[in-house]
């Protein structure tokens, strides 16, 4: 069992989660962690899959998790995607149609995110 972290940093005001070469069963529960620690700062994220690829059903399920809270809280969930493997089984399954892709993070960062609305 391996004990990997995900990068999660502040960006362009959103909050940044970089995935690894590989996400599947394995470490989707350290990537779900990461993306809640991710919108516990900023429920605006950007996960930056550019380095990503490989991402099985159990990764793809955690980032629509994501991306449910997020748009629950006012906040959204864009994507970094520039691998042919990982944009493949986006569009496979339907899912990169329910995401802002992009392909660099600065092309991701280059729109601010949406403005949060707040009860108090």
């Amino acid at each position: 069992m391996s004990d990997m972290s995900f990068e999660v940093r502040e960006a362009g005001g959103f909050t940044v989660v970089v995935g690894p070469a590989e996400i599947d069963i394995s470490n989707s529960g350290q990537f779900r962690t990461a993306l809640l620690r991710a919108q516990a700062l900023n429920p605006a994220v950007v996960v930056d899959l550019s380095g990503t690829e490989f991402c099985d059903s159990s990764g793809l399920s955690v980032l629509v998790r994501a991306l449910r809270r997020a748009q629950a809280e006012g906040g959204e969930v864009r994507l970094v995607v520039c691998t042919t493997a990982v944009l493949r089984i986006l569009a496979v399954t339907g899912i990169g149609t329910i995401f802002g892709l992009f392909s660099s993070l600065d092309e991701a960062l280059a729109k601010p995110p949406p403005e949060l609305t707040s009860a108090s």
